[in-house]
This record gives C-alpha cells, sequence and structure tokens, in this order.
C-alpha cells in the first residue's frame, strides 16, 4: 500500500514511525512532515490545510490511504472532499469533526444524550458572559468554541480570572474567529485521563489509557500549551472505571453522533476527569492527542495498517488488538520562551545518542534539516518516548534520555508522571 500521513508534528511523526513498522506498507509520504519523518517516509512540500495541493498529489500519486493527523483539515472537510472523489481516507467528517471544532455543539450532544459532563453556556456578546459570570460566581473554566490549537480552554479560579479571558479571547481576540463564540463551563474538580479508541462509526478499539501535561511549568504550573508530556497506563482509571467510561461516555457518543446523522469514523479522544460523582467529559477530540499518541502508540503490539483499514472498511470487529503491557513516558523539549516567543534555527545534538540507549524513540515536532543537522523550527521540540517494565522505569528511561540531547534555551518539566509516581508510592 502507499500511504500518506498529513501532518508536521509529534502525533504525526510517530504515526509515521508506526507505519512504516507494517509489511503492508510499500510507499510512505508525509505532508509536509518535518526532519524525523523524513528518516522513514518521503516528505512532500504540502500544508496539511491545503486540501486541494493533497487532493491533487493523493491522485497523481495513486495514494491507497491518506491518514489526517491535525485538527484543522479534519474541520474544513478534507475527508468529504477525498470521499467524493473516490479516495480512502483516514478520518471523521466534516460534520462528525465538529465534536471538537465546536464546543458549543459537542456540550448540547452530551446534555442532550445524557453523556456526563459539566454544566455550561455559550455567548457571542462579552457583555452577556460576564453577566454570566456575576451570576455564577464560582470557578470556572472559559473556552474559544473553535479549534485554537490546544491552548482556547483557560482555567478561572475567580470572577476577576474569567473576566480578564473574556476581555482576552472575545474581545482582543487573541484565538481569532476560534473566539466568536465562547462556552462557560464549570469547574469539575479531579485527575484527568485520556481515552482514545478506533472506530468505524460502531465498534471502538481502544488503545491503552493516558495522562497529558497540559501546562508549562512544573507542578502544573503557568499557561496551557500543547502538551509538555504524558504516559501511558494510568494507575488512577483502574479496569472498573476504564470499563465505565467505555459504556457510559465512549460508545454513547459514537451512538449520539450516529443519531444526529454525523456517522463517526477515525480516531476519537475523549478528555475524562475522574469527580467524586464518577467520570465525566471536559472535551472531546476527533484525533489522537499529541503528546498522547507519543506513549499509546508505542504500546500498540497491532499493526496499525490494520486498524486504518478497519475503520475506513467498516470492519473493525474482525481486527483483533494486542496491547503491550509495559509503560511509557513521552517528556517534550521545548524551546524557550514557548508558549509564548521562542527563537528558531538553533542546531539540535546528541538525538541520535537519545535513541541509542534502548527502548527509547525520540518523536521530532519542531525540526528541520540544515546542513546534515537537525535545528530548531518550532514552540516543541522533540517528544523524548521511553518504554520500561513500570510507569517509574519508563519515567527514569525517558530523562535520561533527555540529558543527551542539547540546544540553545531548551526546556523540559522534570515532573512528567507526578500523579502516578504520588499514587504508586501511596500504595506502596
Amino acid at each position: 500500500m502507499k500511504i500518506l500521513v498529513v501532518g508536521a508534528g509529534g502525533r504525526e511523526h510517530t504515526f509515521v514511525w508506526k507505519i512504516a513498522q507494517s509489511p503492508r506498507v510499500t510507499r510512505l509520504y508525509a505532508a509536509p512532515g518535518n526532519a524525523g519523518m523524513a528518516q522513514q517516509a518521503q516528505c512532500v512540500d504540502i500544508a496539511s490545510e491545503d486540501i486541494n495541493g493533497l487532493l491533487a498529489f493523493a491522485q497523481q500519486e495513486g495514494i491507497d490511504l491518506t491518514l489526517i493527523g491535525p485538527e484543522n483539515p479534519l474541520a474544513d472537510g478534507i475527508v468529504d472532499r477525498f470521499q467524493e472523489n473516490g479516495l480512502t481516507i483516514f478520518g471523521p467528517t466534516q460534520a462528525a469533526a465538529q465534536i471538537e471544532a465546536d464546543k458549543d455543539f459537542a456540550l448540547e450532544l452530551m446534555h442532550k444524550y445524557g453523556i456526563p459532563t459539566g454544566d455550561y453556556r455559550s455567548f457571542t456578546d462579552p457583555e452577556a458572559a460576564r453577566a454570566c459570570v456575576r451570576e455564577w460566581d464560582r470557578p470556572l473554566y472559559l473556552k474559544a468554541s473553535g479549534l485554537a490549537m490546544g491552548k482556547g480552554a483557560i482555567p478561572c479560579p475567580t470572577p476577576d480570572a474569567a473576566f480578564q479571558a473574556i476581555e482576552k479571547v472575545m474581545v482582543d481576540r487573541v484565538f481569532g474567529a476560534a473566539g466568536d463564540r465562547v462556552v462557560l463551563m464549570e469547574w469539575l474538580e479531579g485527575e484527568e485521563a485520556s481515552i482514545s479508541g478506533f472506530t468505524d462509526g460502531e465498534h471502538i478499539v481502544y488503545l491503552v489509557p493516558s495522562q497529558d501535561h497540559k501546562t508549562i511549568g512544573e507542578g502544573d504550573t503557568g499557561p496551557n500549551t500543547g502538551g509538555m508530556g504524558a504516559y501511558a497506563p494510568v494507575p488512577v482509571v483502574t479496569p472498573g472505571l476504564q470499563q465505565e467510561i467505555y459504556d457510559r461516555i465512549m460508545q454513547p457518543t459514537v451512538q449520539a453522533l450516529a443519531a444526529e446523522g454525523r456517522p463517526y469514523r477515525g480516531i476519537l479522544y475523549g478528555g475524562i476527569i475522574l469527580t467524586a460523582d464518577g467520570p465525566k467529559v471536559i472535551e472531546f477530540n476527533c484525533r489522537l492527542g499529541d503528546p498522547e499518541a507519543q506513549v499509546v502508540l508505542p504500546l500498540l503490539k497491532t499493526d496499525l495498517v490494520d486498524l486504518l483499514t478497519g475503520v475506513c472498511e467498516g470492519n473493525l470487529k474482525d481486527v483483533s488488538v494486542e496491547i503491550d503491557n509495559r509503560a511509557a513516558t513521552c517528556v517534550v523539549i521545548a524551546s524557550g520562551g514557548y508558549p509564548g516567543d521562542y527563537e528558531k534555527g538553533y542546531p539540535i545534538s546528541g538525538v541520535n545518542r537519545a535513541e541509542a540507549s534502548g527502548d527509547v524513540i525520540p518523536f521530532h515536532a519542531g525540526t528541520a534539516e540544515s546542513n546534515g543537522r537537525f535545528v530548531t523550527s518550532g514552540g516543541r521540540i522533540l517528544g523524548v518516548t521511553a518504554l520500561g517494565d513500570n510507569i517509574p522505569a519508563s519515567i527514569r528511561r525517558a530523562y535520561q534520555a533527555v540529558e543527551k540531547i542539547r540546544f540553545k534555551d531548551m526546556y523540559c518539566r522534570k515532573d512528567i508522571g507526578h500523579r502516578a509516581l504520588a499514587r504508586l508510592n501511596a500504595g506502596a
């Protein structure tokens, strides 16, 4: 098979790395790709938002399967365009992708079908939003209803923080059109987990639960980022709790989308918070999380191409899935200044040394190649993933690998997996 992976980040490099292991693949392309993907795939200079360019390339090269990594092309209808032209593509249609692209729609759907989530209100008028804040007078989250690169959810522990967030999103328009409508959502207390599954619109095959670290600072402080690290599995998600999430949240959401005439095929990602009243949904994504992809896909022993084709052909129930019983940890190395302003073009050393240490995969995100060496080209540079017999072992191995990598002003959190370690230590 000829396969095209669309995207340029760490998630897409993980897809490329995993797909390259399949004996079913004859040619592998990445558009636009990055310096890491270029080691396993032929990178083509087509932006992930260039639907016409991607369609023309797939037709010209006779691509058998296209996989879409990021959310924007999905929200823009790339799946619909490919299918209209008779091409096989992995991902939800534009209508189904609204589960992520429109937070207001997603919350309305959940409330309509009894899928557990928080109370919410949505607004297009800043003054009406401020009035709601005054009425509620309690901690809440403000979310840009549209796509904001994973940074559109702002915690507001006080009314003043909420007023500042309203000003930032609705008046100053820091997220552009994504903030034309905002959602005010009740503050849900509990530990978070990421639950992801492949679905053909009826059946779901689940990946191992994982946990992301969104904020830039240690101790989960500072502004949200695209993700500073992840680990899997998650000790707080017991087998019983896992099944409850499947039965009360994931499967009903797939059924709800089908009932609404928006059948969902692709990867459905549930951001779940484990409250005292049971698991509830914080958000859904219409694609695999990043950096969650960098820990859940290395623990997938099944040929990924079998899952992708099972989804596209509607016969996922016939695909048997095997999961590695080890643990994985990903530590994201970022440019100094991220998620704010940062410099680019710094040479990166030590990536090959890190990989050579065994059971370590440095997944590239914001990298480019210049004069035969890797250089920085973004905010998040590398997601260094390590496997181990257990979570503590995978964390140690990941940080040992990070120590081998160097570039100017590099930054990473030193506490990835801290909740798991605290829980494991408490149970020791």
